[in-house]
Order: structure tokens, then sequence, then C-alpha cells
């Protein structure tokens, strides 16, 4: 997988850290009059939410994260798993129960 460095952080980027993908939502590129240049940045959690605020080394590496995003609509649910179509090839994929409970917060 291809690796980003803290200095290419944009707003919406996304990035693998300890193991969780997480997007930029805020960052700024500070060069202080004295010291090293550092990038605060704000950043969350895509899978909780949770946002947090870090100062990395703008030569900091983290892993690219992929995030695919599809418009889908709910069909049905069978135990723990709910059925969801694409709205473009009219495909069904199954996601995990946690998944779905997520995608209703964000619907």
């Amino acid at each position: 997988m291809a690796t980003i460095t803290a200095g290419d952080f944009r707003n919406g980027k996304t990035f693998e850290m300890d193991g969780k993908i997480m997007q930029v939502v805020e960052f700024q590129h500070v060069k202080p009059g004295k010291g090293a240049a550092f990038v605060r940045t704000k950043y969350k959690n895509v899978m909780t939410g949770a946002i947090r605020e870090e100062s990395f080394n703008p030569s900091a590496k983290f892993e690219n994260g992929t995030v695919e995003r599809r418009n889908a609509e709910y069909s049905y649910n069978d135990g723990d798993l709910y059925y969801f179509m694409d709205m473009e090839t009219f495909d069904m994929f199954p996601v995990i129960c946690l998944l779905a409970l997520w995608f209703e917060f964000l619907f």
C-alpha cells in the first residue's frame, strides 16, 4: 500500500494509523520562528466518529487509507446481516450488524 507523509495532509484525506482508518478534518502546517515545523491536525476515526487533535512531524509516514463510498438502499436484514442494494449496479451486498448500526447513525 502507498504511504503518505503528514506534510501531504489535506482536508478529507484518509490515512491509516494504529490499524484504524482516519480522515483529516482540519490541518495547519506550522513553521515557528524557532524550532522545527510541524503539522497540527484534527482527524476523526471513520468507524467511530471520534475526533482527536495531534501534532505530527511533516515527515511522519502513514499508510494511505482507502474508503469506498457508494449510494445504497437498505433492503432487508437476515439475523446479524443487513443487505443493501447498490443503486447504480443493483448488486446486493451484506453488512455486518455493527456497521449497519453505524450506517443508521449517519443517515
